[in-house]
């Protein structure tokens, strides 16, 4: 994995501005701290950081190839899985490679199919590609949305980098938000609209789509989406299809040169990517896998069983690595850590988040990082095979807004007036969600539930999937540590689109044809465990910590939340039993110290970024 950055102007000649990227560049350091490279044209400089997985010799970048004499040059952060079936083909049609990393497979598909090329890729990516031929550059991301890509076209500049933070450093970027920007802050965030950017006039390219900066300007085309058509295969075919894509996923995502582990929390979808991967190296002939799970010092005196989380994941994790043999590592961290991290968290996000559910991770990924470069992740598996509450829910599928923000008028209540009647909370809110559902491939004759629950995993598939998939790009990449998604196979996600939901639920349990798909694979009480989320904090000591920082927050007279929120009203939640309001702030995990956490993360960041609202 990589970072990435670059400008790009046909009006005027940046070859000669080594100093801007170079200082674009240096914010991606932790995205690739193996190696750095540049590129300069007139029209077009790049910028690269690496962090080697594949290929150390054969795969630094920018690459440049030339084809008929013609030279195309390449910025690329991603993993391609089909590396060896694009090179035979390439190969045949008469390439020769001089390396066996994917970027040189990448850049040479470029050059043999143009845009087509992505229809045949495997992978999670973001790239640009200078082409000296069509004077244009080149730009892609990868179905999912697994990689980032942001970009700025300002002033007849093309500006664009892996994270927010690499185009900022451009002196002709600025950090100003405006009313929409706001909205997405205050409102929608640790979700993101789409596209959207925060910082005006900022866009990231969304997932499954490229686009062209040419003279005539920049812009965008999907290349991929997902298409809704009637499920023709029976169950005993179903099962078995999902069976062989989900191994096949994995197993093309162990390839690397430097140590692949695990993550483990003992549910289901780590589990099996363990598992399979486990048989996958026995059979190769490799040595044991190596599994890490989280947790915190103290949570199971604090720990209270709910209906989201029956049981704690030790017993559980315990249970799968010996099942399997794998050489686990139990990762524990205490309050102090976690609320430290927290600033630490929106610098890799650019943007405030997921408070602790992003601390953490980020503390969990930098340990890993002291043995291993990249890591199997369960991700995704809920939002293709309906594993989440809301899925279940009659009231959560008729509801007129996003089913994991459900009671966000209780979000709206500590805006102050002035920013309620600017930012219009709930037009502005109920419309993302309606210009989402416009969006929806519908199924000519479906009964209305059906329509309802295509809608929901629609919602699922572009807004909270990509929400898990920022933070866990955003805070192991902040690691230097590459997270792959096996779950995220564009084959397996566009199968389980049109797979009926009387399929899905199989047996009548959420996410049921997975697990009998894994039968054989996995024991049966770790096959049919109650989903359990990711380990959050149960200590009080934390809920005090984050109460204690948001109240110092608002005891500054100069935080810029004294323009946003009521503080009175914030002072009061403040002085109140954390206990005896629960606010429901986003998904499962996030309430009221999430909340506490997040509103003194929005004052963090508009402080270390400058951030100006207009």
């Amino acid at each position: 994995m990589c970072g990435i950055a670059g400008w790009a102007s046909f009006m005027r000649n940046v070859k000669d501005e080594q100093e801007t990227i170079e200082a674009m560049t240096k914010t991606l350091q932790h995205r690739g701290p193996d190696s750095m490279g540049y590129f300069f044209h007139d029209r077009v400089v790049f910028g690269h950081r690496r962090l080697i997985v594949v290929d150390p010799e054969g795969g630094t970048q920018p690459m440049t190839k030339r084809y008929g004499g013609i030279s195309y040059t390449l910025v690329y952060n991603g993993e391609l899985y089909n590396t060896e079936d694009l090179r035979k083909e390439l190969l045949n049609r008469g390439h020769r490679f001089s390396s066996h990393s994917d970027t040189e497979v990448l850049l040479t598909a470029y050059v043999e199919w143009g845009e087509k090329c992505l229809e045949r890729l495997n992978g999670i990516f973001a790239f640009a590609i200078w082409n000296e031929k069509e004077q244009l550059l080149f730009v892609a991301r990868d179905r999912m949305g697994v990689k980032p890509f942001f970009y700025l076209e300002k002033d007849g500049q093309f500006l664009f980098g892996s994270e927010i933070k690499a185009i900022l450093a451009h002196p002709e970027a600025e950090p100003i938000v405006d009313r929409e920007g706001l909205a997405e802050v205050l409102l929608i965030s640790p979700a993101r609209t789409p596209g959207h950017g925060v910082f005006k006039g900022m866009h990231e390219l969304r997932p499954g789509y490229y686009g062209i900066y040419s003279p005539n300007g920049f812009t965008t085309q999907s290349y991929w989406s997902l298409k809704s058509r009637e499920h023709l295969d029976n169950f005993e075919t179903t099962v078995d299809t999902i069976r062989d894509l989900v191994i096949n996923a994995i197993e093309r995502q162990l390839v690397a040169d430097v140590p692949v582990s695990m993550l483990l929390s003992g549910g289901l979808d780590s589990s099996a990517i363990t598992a399979i991967a486990a048989r996958y190296y026995q059979h190769q002939g490799k040595g044991t896998i190596h599994t890490y799970s989280i947790d915190y010092k103290d949570n199971d005196h604090f720990f209270t069983a709910h209906a989201y989380q029956p049981d704690s994941d030790s017993q559980w994790i315990k249970r799968v690595s010996d099942y399997i043999g794998t050489q686990h590592h139990f990762i524990e961290f205490d309050t102090p850590e976690l609320v430290q991290a927290l600033q630490t968290a929106v610098y890799a996000r650019d943007l405030p988040g997921m408070a602790d559910i992003d601390a953490s991770l980020y503390l969990f990924c930098a340990e890993m990082k002291k043995e291993t470069t990249v890591i199997l992740s369960g991700e995704c598996a809920d939002e293709i095979f309906g594993g989440y509450p809301w899925f279940h829910q009659e009231e959560a599928l008729y509801a007129d807004t996003f089913p994991w923000a459900r009671k966000s008028d209780q979000r709206y209540k500590w805006l102050s007036n002035e920013m309620k009647a600017w930012l219009q909370p709930d037009s502005y809110v109920k419309g993302r969600f309606r210009d989402t559902l416009a969006e929806v491939p519908s199924l000519e004759g479906e009964f209305r539930i059906d329509k309802k629950r295509r809608e929901m995993f629609y919602l699922n598939h572009v807004w909270f999937m990509n929400t898990l998939l920022d933070r866990k790009d955003r805070m192991s990449m902040m690691a230097s540590l590459e997270a792959r998604v096996p779950f995220c196979d564009h084959r397996l996600v566009e199968y389980m689109w049109n797979v009926p939901w009387e399929m899905k639920m199989y047996d009548c349990r959420e996410k049921g044809i997975l697990r009998k798909a894994l039968e054989g694979i996995l024991p049966p009480d770790v096959l049919y465990r109650k989903k359990s989320p990711y380990p959050k904090t149960h200590n009080p000591a934390y809920a005090q910590a984050t109460r204690q920082w948001l109240t110092d927050v608002l005891d500054d007279n100069r935080s810029p939340l004294h323009t946003l929120l009521d503080v009175p009203y914030l002072r009061t939640l403040l002085q109140t039993d954390a206990s005896a309001i629960e606010i429901p702030f986003f998904g499962q995990l996030m309430s009221t110290p999430q909340m506490f956490a997040f509103l003194a993360q929005v004052d963090f960041w508009m402080k270390k970024y400058k951030v100006r609202i207009m």
